[in-house]
Parts: C-alpha cells; sequence; structure tokens
C-alpha cells in the first residue's frame, strides 16, 4: 500500500479548480456528503453534487454519476464507503479528472493505488476538506 501525506501545494492544487464536485452528496444534512458539499457553498465555489437518484441536493441539480460531470470540474471530493470509493476513482479517470479528495473514512489502499497510477493528485491522508475550508453549520 501507498502511504500518502498530504502537503500544502496538494491542497493548494485541489482548490484552484474552477468547479468541484461530491461523489456521495447527500439530502440528509446530518452526513458528510452533504457537510461537504455545503462547505463549498460557503466559499462561493460551484459545485456538483453526484447521487444516482437525487434531482437536486441543498437547491443544486445533481448528476448520477462521475461520468455526466462538466468538462469544468477538475476537483473531485469523494465522500462514499472504501468499497465503492474505487470505481469513484475509475470513473473519474476516465473523464481526465485529476484531483481527489477521499474524506477521512471513504479511502481504501486499493482506490489510492488506483488514483496515483492514473496520476492524480491524492488527498487521502485523514485531511478532512471541512477542516481547510472551515465548515461551520
Amino acid at each position: 500500500m501507498t502511504t500518502v501525506k498530504t502537503t500544502t501545494a496538494q491542497i493548494d492544487l485541489f482548490l484552484a479548480s474552477k468547479a468541484f464536485a461530491v461523489a456521495g452528496a447527500s439530502v440528509d444534512r446530518a452526513k458528510y456528503g452533504n457537510k461537504v458539499l455545503r462547505a463549498y457553498q460557503q466559499k462561493g465555489r460551484k459545485v456538483v453534487p453526484v447521487h444516482p437518484r437525487e434531482k437536486s441536493i441543498e437547491g443544486l441539480a445533481t448528476v448520477a454519476s462521475v461520468l455526466e460531470l462538466p468538462a469544468e470540474v477538475q476537483a473531485l471530493s469523494i465522500v462514499t464507503p472504501p468499497a465503492v470509493t474505487l470505481q469513484v476513482i475509475e470513473a473519474a479517470a476516465k473523464i481526465g479528472i485529476k484531483n481527489v479528495w477521499m474524506q477521512p473514512g471513504a479511502e481504501s489502499p486499493t482506490a489510492i493505488d488506483a488514483a496515483l497510477a492514473h496520476g492524480m493528485n491524492v488527498i487521502a491522508d485523514g485531511t478532512c476538506v471541512l477542516v481547510v475550508l472551515k465548515f461551520h453549520e
């Protein structure tokens, strides 16, 4: 397993994206998939929720799959169970996403290795986007 230690430069590169997506976005405001989405909204960032069944979350139109994300999305927050994260990484690679942030609990050694093999900027060491963006309820 590859261990990744996140640097400030990696976080800056991730946050430099014009638009973001949240795989695992949730309508439940208590869930991290919702909080991550709202963190981007609080910072005035363009964000696209990814959810296979919901049509909108927090007033934003969803896409059913990472494969449906618009080209401007170059940074993907992943808030999925580890068993799903690898599928998310493979879909992200197919559409050219270069920056992935696996929220604590979403990461798996296989997904991290796959993301690195695809040449992605990977944040998956327990660093939380909610802390970095100073999310507040």
